[in-house]
């Protein structure tokens, strides 16, 4: 097969769209060509983002959205999220110890949690830190707070890295809360590596894990993967869950919790 680079390019991205992966050996084989020219053909297709490179040949490309800075993300959806926060603030029982990641969602969690004594509260948020030291001050709940360790993403007021992960090796939790950028009905997922790194170990160390998420991110693939929604013991959201999801049993693999602004129930 003797085919300008244009005729080569259309077909790559023809056999792209048939297959989640192509490889060099393969399309070389194919339009009798070697592998060097296939190369060379899947890096100008990426420089104009029709695929992803990677070992071997190339995937689909995915456009990556920017997570949005902090202080944005908490004035969204305002209060949904206290609505959410507050629900899960009640299954926060005298003597617990729980983790909380670092989304805005968990800040409100943050600020709803009182009347519990002997709590301990691991996270690596630094607005969820600052508001419960202010509450512990405040003696809003008896308790303590530890900050993991590790690098600071000040836009996000977060910590990652090794040095979080590897403090999270020496605690065992009853309960884990945690954020997302999107859940489908096989994944929780979020926006950045290094936070879902962290959330991922987090809940591996969770007897009970919570997802605090509002209705915008359900059937939402943000692009790095948290853990299965099966391993989520709770969904705590806005909304109920949606009539495709029980169609696939998700009802009876999670209990799914609505909390609509004063008024909250079991969906």
């Amino acid at each position: 097969m003797n085919l300008l680079s244009t005729e080569r390019h259309d077909y790559i991205l023809g056999q792209l769209e048939k297959k989640k992966k192509i490889l060099v050996a393969s399309l070389a084989a194919e339009l009798g060509v070697t592998p060097e020219t296939i190369r060379r053909d899947l890096d100008i297709l990426e420089k104009e983002k029709k695929l992803q490179r990677v070992h071997g040949g190339a995937v689909r490309f995915h456009q990556t959205k920017d997570e949005p800075h902090f202080s944005k993300k908490m004035s969204v959806r305002t209060a949904e999220k206290m609505a959410i926060g507050r629900k899960a603030a009640e299954f926060i029982k005298d003597g617990d110890t729980i983790m909380m990641d670092v989304g805005t969602t968990t800040v409100h969690l943050a600020d709803a949690i009182s009347d519990v004594q002997g709590v301990t509260i691991v996270t690596n948020s630094l607005a969820a830190a600052e508001i419960l030291n202010h509450r512990l001050e405040n003696k809003e709940f008896d308790g303590k707070v530890i900050v993991l360790g590790g690098v600071t993403i000040p836009e996000q007021k977060s910590i990652v890295g090794s040095l979080t992960c590897k403090m999270l090796d020496s605690f065992r939790f009853d309960k884990v809360f945690l954020s997302c950028g999107g859940m489908t009905i096989t994944d929780v997922s979020d926006f950045d590596f290094e936070e879902c790194i962290v959330s991922a170990s987090m809940v591996e160390r969770a007897n009970q894990v919570f997802l605090l998420s509002d209705a915008s991110k359900i059937d939402h693939q943000s692009f790095y993967k948290i853990c299965p929604l099966t391993t989520v013991d709770y969904v705590i959201c806005n909304q109920e869950m949606p009539a495709s999801w029980k169609e696939k049993d998700l009802d009876t693999m999670l209990q799914w919790i609505t909390a609509r602004g004063g008024e909250q129930h079991e969906g």
